[in-house]
């Protein structure tokens, strides 16, 4: 596997620290325990011929149990539960698997339930 250097790619080259421990789990904020079943989303992230990608990270961010976005452009986010921040990173380990802990979330206005993905990889 050939390593990417600043002359063969653009960055940014995530540090292996760009991950906060436990920045993966959305079942906990500041210490109290979110409203909610709690849930794992786990994967693996492969490259086409199978490679595992290490070092990738993904964010997540939905809504709470109730169906609630903690975000002004929810008109109900003030009754959002205090105790769920929706939001959460995690990184890729050397075989390309990665976890969130999290709680179901509700349905949305006129949507069914869903957790929103954005996968960032080192060298882009």
């Amino acid at each position: 596997m050939k390593i990417p250097t600043g002359e063969a790619t653009l960055g940014p080259f995530f540090p292996p620290r760009y991950v906060d421990a436990g920045a993966n789990d959305l079942t906990q904020c500041e210490g109290r325990k979110a409203q909610g079943e709690a849930i794992e989303i786990f994967g693996c992230v492969r490259q086409e011929d199978g490679a595992a990608l290490d070092n990738l990270v993904l964010e997540i961010w939905q809504a709470d149990a109730n169906g609630i976005y903690r975000h002004p452009a929810d008109p109900r986010h003030r009754e959002a539960d205090a105790d769920f921040f929706g939001w959460g990173r995690a990184a890729t380990d050397k075989n390309g698997n990665y976890a969130f802990r999290t709680v179901r979330p509700g349905a949305s206005a006129g949507r069914a339930r869903h957790v929103n993905f954005m996968v960032m990889f080192s060298g882009l």
